[in-house]
């Protein structure tokens, strides 16, 4: 999903709280599937659960609950990815140039 989704050129849709509303009603269903496949949803030291993160955001029309769309992450990192987001679809932003030939070496 994030190597098809990323930095594409989708429109924002009109129906984001309904969408948003979605997920915030099949958020902890959704845990619970996901982890009969991954095991227990990470959580905080005090025992928060991670956000879940739309790898294919809400706002351009990502699906609320695909199990390949939800990825959790820690809080601190998500509000990252959020700030990050919108640098995607800006025209001319760094999100549109090619990374680096092998970015996950490290």
């Amino acid at each position: 999903m994030a190597i098809t989704h990323c930095c594409c050129d989708y429109p924002k849709v009109t129906d984001l709280q309904r969408r948003r509303d979605k997920w915030d009603n099949v958020r902890e269903r959704f845990r619970d599937e996901w982890s009969t496949e991954f095991g227990p949803w990470p959580m905080t030291s005090k025992g928060k659960s991670w956000p879940g993160h739309h790898i294919f955001d809400l706002a351009h029309g990502g699906p609320p609950t695909a199990s390949g769309n939800v990825v959790p992450v820690p809080g601190d990192v998500h509000q990252i990815f959020n700030d990050e987001y919108a640098a995607c679809y800006a025209l001319g932003g760094k999100w549109l140039t090619p990374g680096p030939e092998r970015p996950y070496v490290d």
